[in-house]
């Protein structure tokens, strides 16, 4: 990178790179085709340090930021974007939700676990007949004596199997009025199992399940933040989730350029390397323009969060809209660089390709970015 990195950013980023080139390259492909995730690969990723890259130390994180945290993601995306949405989930929903919006009991409860890896943790938002309007869930929490009792089926929840935390989002009454409140559930809760394991096109290595909530009874220790206040903890929270997103296709978009420059110059055709034909040479220009942009963009939006600004929610918007459909372009024309080749699963952009499509849906389709840019730009 060429940025302008402090010494102990610059350290963080190039210790993820030998991480993932030394540990999640080599088998990569193999989690990929039994969708396999390996859960001790997270567990190495906390104990250097990167499941609590923007928590304070005396939470057990590192305090090295979001700049850090983003360069840091796409050298894990560059090698397993399915490693990479684990380690996303972990820093910018779960943990900063829990920082932000926890009890000072929460976060020394949690937070240190958390940072070290010694829990894996989750954010259960999404449901069946609540994806992009999550104001229309079904799931309830209704209190009952001294805690709440949660009844309901969450759907699509990274990290879901090997959660050991969970932020659960339900429906709650306020005074006979509507409301959504957070909860924080523990693994082995009695009335809490995972569901469905999702069969995924991409992010194979990454565990997406239903999570299951039958009279599951909560203390009220458990509410995470104010009473009705959940909306808001989730739409904030989704602010920094989507810089951990733009990340991960960035991450994806230049291990594809990386793979075509390769292979334009060992390819050869017509009696020279297809990287001489100006056809070739045109796509892989447009490939590298797009992902210095994006990434210029990511640098900036993680600068925007780690500056203390109290709101980027139209930045990370366009950052996460731009980012995600950018690298839907050039894993577009990774493929057409390999030609047959690149429809090959033995051939990296096969993967790659497969791989970036779910950053244009998850933290908000590329619709409701539009939508929230739009509402931002309108007052």
């Amino acid at each position: 990178m060429d940025f302008e990195l402090s010494d102990d950013q610059r350290m963080a980023v190039e210790e993820a790179r030998r991480f993932a080139v030394e540990k999640l390259g080599p088998g990569a492909a193999e989690r990929d085709e039994k969708a396999e995730v390996d859960v001790k690969l997270l567990k190495q990723l906390g104990e250097l340090g990167y499941l609590g890259m923007t928590l304070p130390e005396a939470y057990g994180g590192t305090a090295l930021g979001a700049v850090a945290y983003a360069g840091s993601m796409i050298e894990i995306a560059k090698m397993d974007a399915g490693v990479a949405v684990a380690m996303s989930v972990q820093n910018s929903l779960v943990n900063d939700a829990i920082e932000h919006f926890g009890t000072e009991a929460q976060k020394a409860e949690y937070l240190p676990k958390l940072a070290a890896g010694e829990w894996i943790g989750c954010f259960s938002l999404t449901e069946a007949g609540a994806g992009s309007d999550p104001a229309s869930m079904r799931t309830t929490a209704v209190k009952d004596g001294d805690g709440y009792v949660l009844n309901g089926t969450k759907n699509f929840t990274t990290n879901g199997a090997i959660a050991d935390a969970v932020i659960v989002f339900t429906r709650v009454d306020i005074g006979g009025k509507p409301g959504i409140s957070a909860f924080l559930v523990k693994k082995g809760t009695p009335g809490f199992s995972v569901g469905k394991h999702e069969n995924k096109m991409g992010i194979r290595s990454s565990s997406t399940t239903e999570m299951v909530f039958t009279k599951c009874r909560v203390p009220k220790e458990a509410l995470l933040g104010e009473e009705g206040k959940g909306l808001k903890i989730a739409l904030t929270t989704l602010d920094g989730g989507r810089i951990g997103i733009a990340a991960q296709a960035v991450g994806i978009a230049e291990a594809a350029l990386e793979e075509s420059v390769r292979y334009a110059k060992e390819r050869t055709q017509f009696g020279k390397p297809i990287g001489e034909l100006e056809g070739i040479q045109f796509m892989l220009a447009d490939m590298a323009t797009d992902v210095e942009l994006a990434k210029t963009m990511l640098f900036r939006v993680a600068w925007m969060k780690d500056s203390g600004k109290k709101r980027y929610t139209k930045e990370a918007a366009m950052l996460k809209l731009f980012a995600s459909e950018m690298a839907h372009r050039v894993c577009h024309k990774a493929i057409q660089v390999h030609g047959g080749y690149g429809f090959m699963k033995e051939f990296k952009v096969e993967r790659l390709y497969r791989d970036q499509r779910i950053t244009e849906i998850y933290e908000g389709t590329s619709e409701i970015q539009r939508y929230v840019i739009a509402r931002n730009l309108l007052g």
